[in-house]
């Protein structure tokens, strides 16, 4: 299980700047989400992403402060791990996950971890680095999006794991230089036993300037619930956002 963060704006910034004084509350997560953290930057005008990452809790790592210091961009999305019991924490496991302009962060589950590796592409296949269910959806996702485009790929991925595979959340984050589909899909009552009833919840803020999006956990006020089953489409030359069903 983990918490995701991501934001679009009109400058390019850091995550203190883009988010504010209640980042450092979204930080102190990672005293439970604590086996790694991961930071991607893409661009509006680049065809690449950046990704950094380690595994380790970010609110004890140095490299983890420097590197959102040095994080400058006007699209950014950041994951911190609480491995899935039974995957190993390690680099390679670490999120995000990037393929060429394409960077993805997950919450959640797939069983087994390898379900989808029948349906990746045979060109992707051998990208997979990592023991994870959530690397190998993030490369299946790539491989409808290059069937279908960016919006309806994302779309198409999620739809096909609802149908055919077990799972306890499919939550994701999935940016590019130009759009940023953020997937809200879960089953509630398999959260962790501990966990506060809105842990799956993600939630969002937008203005002309730009969009955050967040899982639960700290303070967001005034930020607007995304439905489950659902998913936000969020243009980032505009910053216009669309609220779909999957």
């Amino acid at each position: 299980m983990c918490r995701l963060l991501g934001y679009v704006s009109q400058d390019k910034q850091t995550f203190n700047s883009a988010v504010g004084s209640d980042f450092a509350e979204f930080v102190t997560l990672s005293s439970v989400h604590c086996d790694g953290w991961g930071v991607a930057t893409i661009d509006h005008d680049k065809n690449v992403a950046h990704i950094s990452r380690a595994p380790e809790a970010a609110n004890k790592s140095q490299v983890f402060s420097k590197t959102i210091e040095a994080s400058v961009s006007d699209g950014a999305l950041l994951h911190l791990r609480w491995a899935t019991a039974g995957l190993p924490v390690s680099e390679n496991n670490t999120h995000p996950f990037a393929y060429e302009d394409i960077s993805f962060i997950h919450n959640g589950a797939t069983y087994p971890p390898a379900a989808l590796e029948s349906v990746i592409s045979p060109e992707l296949s051998p990208l997979i680095q990592g023991d994870t269910d959530s690397e190998r959806y993030f490369y299946f996702v790539v491989t409808k999006i290059k069937e279908l485009g960016f919006v309806e790929g994302c779309k198409a991925a999620a739809n096909y794991i609802r149908s055919n595979v077990d799972y306890s959340s499919i939550n994701a984050m999935i940016m590019n230089e130009k759009q940023w589909v953020i997937i809200c899909e879960h089953h509630p009552d398999r959260a962790p036993d501990w966990a506060p009833d809105d842990y799956y919840e993600l939630k969002y803020k937008a203005d002309n300037k730009g969009v955050l999006v967040a899982s639960t956990g700290w303070n967001q006020p005034g930020w607007s619930v995304l439905p489950n089953h659902h998913m936000l489409v969020i243009d980032r030359a505009s910053f216009s956002v669309q609220v779909i069903p999957l």
